[in-house]
């Protein structure tokens, strides 16, 4: 994906969540006298080995792609814009929330058989615009584990403080073991010994050597530590096979970080290696940009918690458990708050004690088409959400907006626990990521090659639970698991991967190139 800084969607307007790769044959513009048209029997090849990835020197030429002078036939049905208003899909990057029908109005949305729909980008770029940057925080170094630092750390001592000894042996003076060889050893005097942490200071002359273990102090005069394994390792006299140059295995004071050095940048991530840096400079503790809070909720009159007798048309909450943990996977500190209650007043009590407690609530639910519903009515005596469709699938019913006095943002997402999931990748994952401070915010994408037909719902972003795996030529092979149809748990727990199939594109046959999103613990 992209490596901008924090804010970089807006840079050039609509971010593109997908990366979907135009030059790989996904979409070519079709003949104007038809609607919808197959394409071509595909003549990509099966072996990863032979896909191409090189994105340069791509060319239009009719009904195919032409890379160095070779045509590679489309693998996907194409389609005709004119099937969407105005002739044209407006672009994405003009976000300006205008729901009106004008069909030339650049609002952000497509237009399908007479549904104004919201682009995914449209509505992420709404969510990422407003949601809080949480202010710095101070921790305990070790409680900052997998924080991004919020200051400039910088060292108030030299590391090492002292000159020591970089491994077990003997220190020498270089001149002395110049000539050292393994026919013609240096023989010389043993004087004392050194450990680590022992504080006395030492020192040697000409034809003297001096036994250290490492992290002992060197002592005065001595340049140079030869390995134990480069000696007989002798008690009162040693001989020396090999001659050094002076520095070698010595850690001289400040070698690692001198006192006023930077120990850690602004934005670094804290993992165990900072967490020994700063722990070595002397600090217990450090500014950090803190977890977001998350406050995940459920609405539906047919929820019953995990544990109770599941009556006839009644349906385990199994949302608030998967949410909460995606929220904590993608960083975040997660509060499980349940399934709501059946009454508005308890809804809009309930969503206030969450809202003070959270940087952003969380709600996933099967919302009314239409008309209002108890949720909604509840939200709307905190300021209301606007519920819009959104161009993709599974699960394309969403809302967002900043409700209560201090504008705590809102998301709601899918109840179907599947397009739960997947709009909480889509949508809230970045935003996680954006208020910890990570300059990544999506996952990484790469293309592979389809091992089946994939089929899509047309004006849609289809995406698709899949299992990708590296083919022993290279490149990536990737297998839908189920039809897209099915929101099958068990079938979504084996997957690896989201299958991304753009808006654009009905139709990808076996073989063909698509854009895969590895789902990666933490990732």
């Amino acid at each position: 994906m992209s490596d901008d800084s924090t804010r970089g969607w807006f840079a050039s307007g609509g971010r593109d969540t997908t990366q979907l790769d135009l030059g790989q044959g996904s979409l070519v513009p079709p003949p104007r006298d038809n609607q919808l048209m197959s394409g071509p029997t595909p003549q990509v090849s099966h072996d990863p080995a032979h896909v191409s990835h090189d994105r340069a020197h791509v060319v239009r030429d009719g009904a195919h792609v032409v890379r160095d002078g070779a045509q590679v036939s489309h693998d996907t049905v194409q389609v005709d814009r004119a099937v969407f208003a105005s002739d044209r899909v407006p672009s994405p990057a003009i976000a300006t929330g205008d729901r009106s029908p004008d069909p030339m109005a650049d609002t952000g949305s497509v237009d399908v058989s007479g549904v104004r729909l919201r682009t995914v980008e449209h509505h992420l770029d709404e969510i990422l615009g407003v949601v809080p940057q949480p202010a710095p925080i101070e921790l305990a170094v070790l409680d900052a584990q997998g924080l991004l630092c919020a200051e400039l750390v910088t060292s108030q001592r030299s590391l090492p403080a002292f000159d020591q000894a970089g491994l077990d042996g003997y220190a020498v003076r270089s001149a002395d073991i110049a000539t050292a060889t393994v026919e013609t050893p240096v023989d010389l005097a043993v004087v004392g010994e050194s450990i680590a942490g022992s504080g006395e200071a030492t020192s040697i002359s000409d034809g003297l050597a001096h036994r250290v273990a490492v992290g002992a102090m060197l002592p005065v005069g001595a340049d140079v530590v030869v390995p134990a394994a480069w000696t007989d390792q002798g008690a009162a006299r040693v001989q020396v096979y090999a001659a050094l140059a002076p520095g070698s295995y010595v850690r001289r004071i400040g070698d690692d970080v001198a006192n006023g050095d930077t120990a850690v940048q602004i934005g670094t991530p804290i993992g165990p290696a900072q967490i020994s840096l700063l722990a070595a400079v002397g600090r217990e503790r450090v500014a950090v940009r803190p977890r977001p809070r998350i406050a995940v909720l459920c609405a539906g009159d047919e929820l019953v918690d995990v544990g109770a007798t599941v009556g006839p048309g009644q349906q385990v909450d199994v949302n608030s458990y998967a949410l909460a943990a995606a929220a904590r996977d993608a960083g975040a500190e997660a509060y499980r708050a349940g399934i709501m209650p059946n009454d508005r007043r308890r809804m809009v009590e309930l969503l206030e004690g969450q809202m003070l407690r959270s940087d952003v609530v969380l709600i996933a639910g099967t919302f009314a088409n239409g008309g209002p519903d108890l949720l909604q009515e509840a939200l709307a005596e905190l300021g209301g959400l606007e519920f819009t469709q959104v161009a993709m699938h599974p699960g394309p019913v969403h809302a967002f907006g900043r409700l209560g006095s201090d504008g705590v943002p809102v998301i709601c997402v899918p109840g179907e626990p599947v397009a739960a999931l997947v709009a909480f990748e889509v949508f809230v994952r970045p935003a996680i990521r954006l208020m910890l401070g990570k300059r990544q915010l999506f996952r990484r994408t790469v293309q592979a090659v389809s091992a089946q037909q994939l089929l899509s719902p047309l004006g849609y972003r289809q995406y698709l639970h899949g299992q990708v795996m590296r083919h022993p030529d290279g490149g990536y092979v990737v297998e839908p698991i189920g039809d897209g149809d099915q929101a099958m748990l068990a079938r979504m727990a084996r997957a690896n991967c989201l299958i991304v199939v753009d808006e654009d594109v009905t139709e990808v046959s076996a073989g063909g190139l698509v854009t895969v999103m590895p789902m990666l613990l933490g990732g």
